[in-house]
């Protein structure tokens, strides 16, 4: 047998501020040895002090559709030194936030004035002395690139759960809009000149002008005290609030959010009216932005898909009059497609039942939105979202709006009129009869309970 010793001789210099050179030689493996658990607990404590941010708000882009669409765009089509004003409440808050300024579906690059937060107060106005300004590296102006979003510098900013905060961005130059959200369900305005820093709201030598439209905010994130978790809710005009009351936060996903407000998670609305599972209408279909309206959004760990009934409806009508109807095949192939790409980025989807539509939007253009082999491939859809054991699992919508006694037909205290659209009443149910542990397992119980009027804000 035969024994080979290795001797190891190690020499480290090291130069200190008083420029001495100090070596070490056989005492410098111990050395090493405690430099190396000095440099592990040091890159241990650089990756706990890395903030923790959440997206708590969220306003999917659309492209901008031509004049001749069916609804107007209810923004003016060239914006040029005008200050866009946007109240925005948030689901989760946080000590720190920063906003998402979005040109996805823009040609040329926005050159950003300056942003501001502040506090709202009415009618456009804010709190003159929470007014702060917002960077971008660290620079007020900032130019906003065609097909890309804008992320601000952090905000020492402490907003509340279920808070609101006013968000003004001035732009100087002519500046054709085509990125927006269509239906943002509250009051925005569009301010002649730099009145990013303006409390209460000035005529000047242009008209303010009202909007419900949102313009290039597209979403705000805050930092957390520890991980946070974040629901999406990935939909289409039912999920965007399209006959909730205006500037009153009572989208079915607002209500959600109250409820997981104390458990310390935050909700993104990613619905778009006139959305689509499998085909474009009134914004990019479902897989087209699913990436960017759900799997991006910092914090996401579950997402309740309601998607497919303007899939099953529009064709035929005056959306898409030579438009085919997609076959149960075609759309379960959507969903599971849609599933997959979320388990590969390990988020939990809940699947949604489609709720009845029976007479939808009667005395409109629209009023042959339904038809009766319509609704037989919508119920085919509940039977597989119900039983193929493809999703998560699963929140029966339709079992809770329908008017029992005529099941194609939603109850009359859930409707909002035009039997396509929950009002209030049934968005605030449809909030109500989510499980929130099947939504996101091991969810801890709430440290405290809001106050009633903060969950109805």
């Amino acid at each position: 047998m035969y024994v080979v010793q290795f001797t190891i001789r190690i020499h480290i210099a090291i130069e200190v501020t008083n420029m001495k050179i100090f070596s070490l030689s056989s005492a410098g493996l111990m050395f090493a040895s405690v430099f190396t658990v000095g440099a592990a607990s040091l890159a241990a404590n650089t990756v706990a002090a890395v903030p923790n941010w959440v997206a708590t708000w969220s306003a999917s882009p659309q492209a901008v559709w031509a004049a001749d669409f069916l609804f107007p765009v209810n923004a003016p089509r060239v914006l040029n030194d005008q200050t866009i004003r946007q109240v925005v409440r948030v689901s989760l808050g946080g000590p720190r936030m920063r906003i998402v300024l979005s040109n996805a579906y823009g040609l040329r690059p926005i050159t950003l004035g300056k942003a501001t937060a502040a506090l709202p107060a009415r009618d456009g106005a804010v709190a003159a002395g929470s007014l702060r300004t917002l960077t971008f590296g660290g620079r007020e102006t900032a130019t906003l690139l065609p097909g890309a979003a804008l992320l601000s510098d952090p905000l020492a900013w402490s907003i509340p759960d279920l808070g609101q905060v006013t968000i003004s961005v001035y732009l100087p130059q002519a500046t054709p809009v085509g990125t927006f959200h269509w239906d943002g369900r509250q009051t925005g305005w569009i301010l002649p000149g730099d009145q990013t820093r303006v409390a209460q709201l000035k005529s000047g030598p242009g008209a303010v002008q009202t909007t419900t439209t949102r313009l290039l905010l597209a979403g705000i994130q805050v930092e957390t005290a520890a991980p946070a978790r974040a629901v999406a809710v990935l939909g289409d005009s039912i999920t965007d609030g399209a006959a909730a009351s205006l500037d009153k936060n009572t989208r079915w996903p607002d209500f959600l959010a109250a409820r997981l407000a104390p458990y310390g998670v935050a909700v993104v609305n990613a619905g778009i009216s006139g959305g689509r599972l499998l085909s474009d209408g009134m914004g990019a279909n479902a897989l087209a932005r699913l990436d960017r309206d759900v799997l991006a959004q910092p914090g996401v760990q579950s997402v309740i898909v309601l998607l497919g009934i303007n899939d099953i409806a529009w064709p035929g009508t005056a959306f898409a009059p030579t438009g085919r109807q997609p076959t149960l095949a075609a759309l379960t192939a959507g969903y599971r497609q849609l599933i997959a790409q979320a388990h590969s980025r390990g988020i939990r989807v809940i699947g949604a039942t489609l709720t009845p539509f029976a007479g939808a939007l009667p005395n409109t253009p629209l009023d042959n939105y339904y038809r009766f082999d319509k609704d037989a491939l919508r119920g085919q859809v509940n039977a597989w979202i119900r039983h193929s054991g493809a999703f998560d699992a699963v929140i029966d919508f339709d079992a809770l709006v329908r008017d029992p006694a005529h099941p194609k037909r939603m109850a009359a205290r859930f409707d909002s009129g035009d039997r396509l659209h929950p009002g209030d009443a049934g968005n605030r149910a449809m909030a109500e009869a989510v499980d929130l542990h099947a939504l996101l397992p091991h969810l801890n119980t709430p440290a405290e309970t809001l106050p009633v009027a903060a969950r109805e804000r």
